[in-house]
């Protein structure tokens, strides 16, 4: 069994090199990683749905990830996990668990996240409006999208975020 960081920082590594290898070979070699690892962790299960997820196979990644969260997947890959099962399950026809998953996220208060973990707020609410469009909440997707993006711009953040919110109460043209 090896310590902690250096396991991390392995699978750091790896993960960086993720375009130099076929998907089949990438979970294998995640795999073998998440295998020094006793057989319930919760990081080591998280790596394994992300290597699913990111080589086209979401209905495996969801297995995965729901386990890890199920095991207490903790900190920044707990908030990665919620975001990559949230999206798995809206490429897979979720898009309704997907929203409740990602509107819980959204809702954590922020005095429960720490720094790396509030740095994905702007991909919980992207993801978030990804999957209202799905379910039909466009006018809902639009204000999320408009209001993440509206501290960002160098100018008219106030009237970007003013309209956003106006979106969610302005008739819709129907």
């Amino acid at each position: 069994m090896t310590n902690d960081h250096d396991w991390e920082t392995r699978v750091t590594a790896l993960w960086e090199r993720l375009d130099d290898h076929e998907p089949g070979d990438f979970r294998a070699r995640v795999a073998a990683l998440a295998a020094e690892r006793p057989a319930d962790d919760p990081a080591a299960l998280f790596e394994q749905g992300a290597a699913h997820d990111s080589t086209g196979m979401p209905e495996e990644a969801v297995t995965f990830y729901r386990r890890a969260l199920d095991l207490g997947l903790t900190g920044l890959r707990r908030r990665r996990a919620v975001i990559q099962l949230a999206s798995s399950l809206r490429n897979l026809g979720r898009p309704d668990r997907s929203v409740e998953l990602l509107t819980a996220e959204r809702d954590l208060p922020a005095d429960r996240l720490d720094a790396d973990e509030q740095a994905l707020s702007g991909a919980v609410d992207a993801f978030l409006a990804l999957a209202l469009a799905d379910t039909g909440r466009d006018r809902e997707a639009a204000s999320l999208a408009l209001g993440a993006l509206a501290p960002l711009l160098p100018r008219y953040n106030r009237s970007l975020a003013y309209y956003a919110r106006a979106l969610l109460t302005a008739p819709d043209g129907s």
